[in-house]
């Protein structure tokens, strides 16, 4: 008869055990790879996380404001105003934020994009290497602000509008994806 030590005992237990909760969680992968609603659970949990580094970087609350990208055949918007006409605290953050903004990209800063979205948004890369030849300027609307992306390179403006349909797809804005006008 053979003995078995305490260890041997121990790690065949561990190994069972190891290799049961594989199985269980590659079950439990195959089960959701078959909900028919496994897309869109993925979707929506992904725009859950842009919702919430979207308040945090922005320093208010998507809930409270609206957003709108525009794109123009020499660039496009951005565009955030409080619901509530009367909210006074988020128009302020709103145009704070987007002042921000403009500054930081006209730097090639595109950190705030890169949080909220957690990875780089597509465009990204040729308006750092471009910044020279985007304007950003700021703009205060009623109850917020705008940020007109202006360029004269057409490799500038096809990453501008690359950058804005990401933003629209992945805020889920609804705006049109195709160039509305010159701003």
């Amino acid at each position: 008869m053979k003995h078995f030590s305490i260890v041997s005992i121990t790690v065949a237990m561990f190994f069972c055990l190891s290799v049961s909760a594989q199985a269980q969680d590659a079950a439990q992968d195959d089960a959701m790879k078959n909900c028919p609603m496994h897309k869109q659970h993925a979707m929506d949990d992904h725009h859950a996380t842009v919702e919430k580094h979207g308040d945090q970087g922005m320093g208010f609350s998507h809930d409270a404001t609206t957003h709108h990208f525009r794109i123009a055949s020499n660039g496009g918007v951005i565009e955030v105003t409080a619901n509530d006409p009367t909210d006074k605290t988020s128009t302020e953050a709103i145009r704070s934020h987007l002042s921000h903004i403009a500054v930081m990209f006209k730097n090639g800063d595109f950190s705030t994009p890169m949080f909220v979205h957690d990875g780089l948004p597509p465009g990204v890369t040729t308006m750092k290497l471009l910044k020279s030849n985007i304007g950003y300027n700021y703009e205060e609307i009623a109850s917020g602000g705008r940020v007109h992306i202006k360029s004269d390179d057409p490799v500038a403006v096809a990453a501008i509008h690359d950058f804005l349909r990401f933003q629209i797809s992945e805020h889920q804005t609804g705006d049109s994806l195709e160039i509305e006008s010159t701003h």
